[in-house]
């Protein structure tokens, strides 16, 4: 007996025997061999038995050896905080000190009480949780939901931080081969031989795909594995190609966009603190090479679920690739040639195989004439009917399909193939369109959406050859879709014997028809049997949706893999109709379960929602002041001196501002360069404004609106030279302001040459308003003459400031003479410093947002997403001067047509006056010209701006009333839970309504 295990076959096998691996599961002690994965380690170790199901609590084994894995989820930990649940054990590779555990079992994963509900199954239908816990109401609250939520799940989901760090990488490419297999490795060295840039993922620790257990296949004169492994070889030496292991193509987006998540560190020991425990790769692709293979079924059965129950081509896998023997006395059930191989493979490694029960009556006659030359019985024409066994499988009954003697043959394995699926999730996924292909019986890839193409066992192909050969040319083509004048390849590759790989079935088998009242699991993870399916479609359910959602087959973190065709074919014979006319359930990313932290990625914490800071921060925070989070951005909200409060601190602010100066820093600003021959056009069509005319040196205020009419953002423009514009946005807008912007350049304008860029980083902004604004900005201006008649109002100049360049804006949101000086930002706070420094003696304060809120109300500007909510055209808003009366085009001319958005009665933005002068009103408040009618009472509008003004004495604020504009003098009211503010329309200017004082 080997060290690493009873089951370990002396010379079977790729691994090494010296190259021990310590490992738990369940708390108890076991030996594997370095390269297995938690499933062979355990198997050869004799541990069927490794969870217990969702729903009935059955015991549960290992049914497959890779990614489709249903039943051997576990637990994996490193230590308290590195716990991941559902691990596919299939999957894990074991390392020295790995532990696992099983899952959903209570007490022990031998003797697990939540087995009473295989007993009660007869009340856990399929669909039972809609017609169930309906009364009493009570119970809801206090029983039903509280043992629901604590039964939910299969594992148990960490509570302590994740401590581990994850990558992420952008990469282009021409070519993208999903899937390491013999098709996937042919077409990749095709296409990099031709010149091409590729890349190729696959899933494994190695490629090779089924070359790993396919022992008949020959390439080159080599055994299929060998030829894999000198294939991978040779596509890691080239300088064109990156080759990525235990890296899974999990989602396939728009525009040849995959993602891929590799397994960094999760095989390994100890991982270096500094590694990525996974690493997400972001792959933009000129064309993709879909190579994902095919997946084996299983035989629906009752009792196919008993651990020891796997498909055939795991336990080859398990024999050929591991050295592990999956039993000692190894039944075979079979509508498909490759499991004789696997018989044969276990045949020869010592394992009695008692019986091959074919469930064809004339399958390959040379295949049956091998098994009697091995001394194996074959039994055609017959069906497994049910397994014996509890937590192993212990026996296999077997009898003609069409009805006979029932006999009981003792086994301590059941191996099963029912067929290939073709795995078309990832084309799916693309938005290709599968079509069924009646001939063969299975979905296979139909119409296109993406540059892509589908090669191998997941397109349909059989037979080695054919497969090669098609890899070959898709490579070829694909390099030379990305690079027409690629050149051709000089890869051949010879093609000598392979297995057989014929036959199949999907549905149920003999023993699970309509009527029997067995467990024949179609969707082992879920607990859903084929009795289920029936069961949905005699309760009405007829779309393969509503049966898929009625029974949550293919619902489980496996998605499917292996029930989805079994599914569809019990529902179409249920319904008496043809397979493609019940459809197919959608493919969904992830094809495989994939971290929220490989997603999340960096992410999270302090990086979750990043905090931007204004390059005048420090100086701000050194100056007292109080911030707020505007967006991402930390602004300076108020300064409060000593004994003062924020009342305090803004009616200090706004009286200074109007009497002196004050200092703000505006660099939270959205900036974008709007430069090329057609900069103008392009603005010109992007704002209700005209721009063409605008002189260099001038400033316009500009309003956007989106297709509908209504105002998007708000800004001002400024132009510095024939073909080079300024453009600020809000703090808030500057994103979508300059998506909205490339949107129409590259989809509907893409003739105007015009190039954007980003600048909202790049300047900081120190605007200084009031009075004295001049008197204080200008010792340090060289180059701009800040005289009234050479730089009126709504001018823009570029110069130095401070020495160091800089472009000058006389503009103002306060109603005052102002100045917002832009400067690179690594010299904001010099120039900051420098302007307080000599402002602060002259009486100039520093002020935030809120007394900037306040002055800009007191003059009637308004602020895009606070006096509009997204269905305010500029005609609402009181800005018709804002519509270029002379344009026939602009973004929105159409929608302000229409006829709802010119009727009578639209909101519209007004000034209130408070009749009491002193109460301030709510921001949000409702608005109603009658307070004493019937509730609930009709609102008229509401309060969007409201606040109490230093200067004015008085409480102010604006509101978006109906037909407000037609309204002045009117009183209104505003109802609040302390009684009824009268209020009266008046127009949105408070203060200075002249407008004078913005001329100094």
């Amino acid at each position: 007996m080997s060290a690493a295990g009873a089951n370990r076959i002396a010379g079977a096998g790729r691994l090494t025997p010296a190259n021990t691996v310590r490992f738990t599961f369940d708390g108890k002690s076991y030996t594997g061999l370095q390269g297995d994965t938690l499933a062979s380690a355990l198997i050869a170790n004799d541990v069927h038995l490794v969870g217990r199901s969702f729903k009935y609590h059955r015991p549960r084994g290992i049914l497959s050896a890779g990614p489709e894995e249903p039943s051997a989820l576990v637990g994996v930990r490193r230590d308290a905080s590195r716990h991941t649940p559902n691990i596919r054990a299939t999957v894990q590779e074991i390392h020295d000190g790995l532990d696992a555990v099983s899952q959903n079992r209570w007490p022990s994963l031998t003797f697990d009480i939540g087995a009473l509900n295989d007993i009660g199954s007869p009340m856990f239908s399929a669909g039972f949780y809609y017609k169930t816990f309906m009364w009493p109401k009570v119970a809801w609250k206090h029983i039903y939901e509280p043992v629901i939520r604590n039964a939910a799940g299969l594992g148990v989901a960490p509570k302590e931080a994740d401590p581990d760090t994850y990558a992420a990488r952008y990469v282009h490419c021409d070519v993208l081969v999903i899937g390491g297999g013999v098709a996937g490795l042919t077409a990749a060295l095709s296409a990099a031989e031709s010149g091409a840039r590729v890349i190729l993922c696959d899933e494994n620790a190695h490629p090779g795909g089924a070359l790993r257990f396919e022992g008949e296949a020959r390439l080159d004169g080599m055994a299929g594995h060998d030829w894999a492994v000198q294939a991978a070889g040779r596509l890691a030496a080239m300088d064109n190609v990156r080759l990525l292991t235990r890296t899974t193509a999990f989602g396939y987006y728009a525009q040849n966009f995959v993602g891929l998540v590799e397994r960094v560190t999760d095989h390994l020991p100890a991982p270096e603190v500094d590694m990525p425990r996974e690493r997400l790769w972001q792959v933009r692709a000129g064309q993709v090479i879909i190579a994902a293979g095919a997946i084996e079924r299983h035989m629906v059965f009752a009792n196919n679920d008993r651990p020891g129950i796997m498909l055939a081509s795991a336990a080859r896998t398990y024999l050929n690739h591991y050295g592990v023997a999956v039993g000692s006395k190894v039944g075979v059930y079979t509508a498909n040639d490759s499991a004789y191989g696997a018989a044969f493979d276990l045949k020869r490694a010592g394992a009695d195989i008692p019986a091959i029960v074919d469930i064809r009556d004339e399958p390959d006659a040379g295949l049956v004439e091998e098994a009697g030359v091995l001394g194996i019985r074959v039994l055609t024409g017959h069906a497994v009917t049910g397994a014996g066994g509890k937590l192993r499988v212990a026996s296999m009954s077997v009898e003609p399909k069409k009805g006979g003697r029932t006999e009981v043959i003792p086994v301590d394995a059941l191996i099963m193939s029912a067929g290939w699926t073709p795995s078309v999730h990832m084309f799916s996924q693309s938005r290709g369109k599968v079509a069924w292909d009646e001939e063969t019986g299975r979905f296979l890839p139909g119409t296109y959406a993406q540059d892509c193409a589908s090669i191998g066992a997941c397109n349909g192909t059989d037979g080695l050859e054919a497969t090669v050969n098609e890899a070959l040319a898709a490579g070829e083509a694909a390099a030379k879709a990305a690079h027409p004048k690629a050149k051709k390849p000089s890869v051949a590759i010879s093609v000598g014997s392979a297995g057989k790989w014929a036959g199949g079935m999907v549905g149920a088998g003999p023993g699970a028809e309509a009527g029997k009242v067995v467990k024949a699991f179609v969707d082992f993870q879920n607990d859903v049997t084929a009795k289920d399916i029936r069961l949905a479609v005699q309760e009405g359910m007829h779309s393969i949706e509503h049966v898929k959602r009625f029974t949550t087959n293919g619902m489980a973190t496996d998605q499917g893999k292996l029930s989805n065709l079994h599914g569809l074919a019990i529902a179409a014979e249920a319904l008496d109709k043809p397979i493609p006319k019940v459809g197919l359930t959608t493919f969904r990313p992830p094809y495989t379960p994939t971290t929220f932290g490989s997603i999340v990625n960096h992410a999270r914490g302090k990086l979750f929602d990043p905090v931007r800071r204004t390059p005048m921060h420090e100086a701000e925070e050194a100056a007292g002041a109080v911030f707020e989070d505007v967006g991402q951005w930390k602004r300076a909200w108020y300064y409060p001196r000593a004994g003062e409060d924020m009342h305090a601190a803004v009616n200090r602010e706004c009286r200074t501002v109007r009497e002196v100066a004050g200092m703000f820093d505006a660099s939270t600003l959205g900036k974008i360069e709007v430069v090329g021959p057609d900069a103008a056009k392009f603005l010109n069509i992007l704002y209700t404004n005209p721009f063409l005319k605008l002189g260099v040196g001038r400033l316009r205020y500009g309003t956007m609106c989106r297709e509908d009419g209504f105002i998007y953002d708000d800004g001002v423009v400024g132009r510095l030279a024939e073909d080079r514009f300024h453009v600020t946005t809000t703090t808030g807008g500057a994103p979508r302001v300059l998506h909205h912007m490339e949107d129409y350049l590259q989809t509907e304008f893409p003739d105007l040459k015009v190039w954007l860029t980003s600048t909202s980083e790049q300047w900081a902004v120190i605007a200084v308003q009031g009075p004295k604004a001049r008197e204080i900005v200008e010792p340090f201006v060289d180059g701009i003459d800040l005289s009234n008649e050479t730089f009126p109002h709504m001018s823009v100049a570029e110069g130095t400031v401070c020495g160091v360049p800089a472009r000058v804006f006389r503009m103002s949101f306060t109603g005052e003479a102002g100045y917002e000086i832009n400067v690179p930002a690594d010299y904001g706070r010099m120039v900051w410093d420098a302007i307080y420094e000599r402002g602060a003696p002259m009486g100039m304060c520093l002020y935030g947002t809120e007394t900037m809120h306040v002055l800009r109300a007191e003059k009637g500007y308004i602020i895009v997403g606070q006096d509009t909510d997204g269905t305010v055209t500029p005609h609402d808003a009181g800005l018709s001067w804002a519509i270029g009366k002379k344009k026939t085009d602009f973004v929105g001319i159409r929608g302000l047509k229409r006829s709802d958005l010119v009727a009578e009665g639209r909101r519209q933005l007004v000034g209130l006056k408070v009749k009491d002068g002193k109460t301030v009103l709510e921001e949000g408040a409702q608005i109603v010209d009658d307070p004493k009618q019937a509730i609930p009472m009709k609102m008229i509008g509401w309060v969007s701006s409201s606040y109490w003004s230093e200067n004015c004495g008085a409480p102010i604020a604006m509101a978006l009333v109906e037909n407000g504009h037609n309204r002045m003098g009117e009183t209104l009211y505003v109802p609040m839970p302390d009684g009824v503010i009268e209020v009266e329309i008046r127009g949105t200017v408070f203060f200075d309504e002249e407008g004078g004082r913005l001329h100094g």
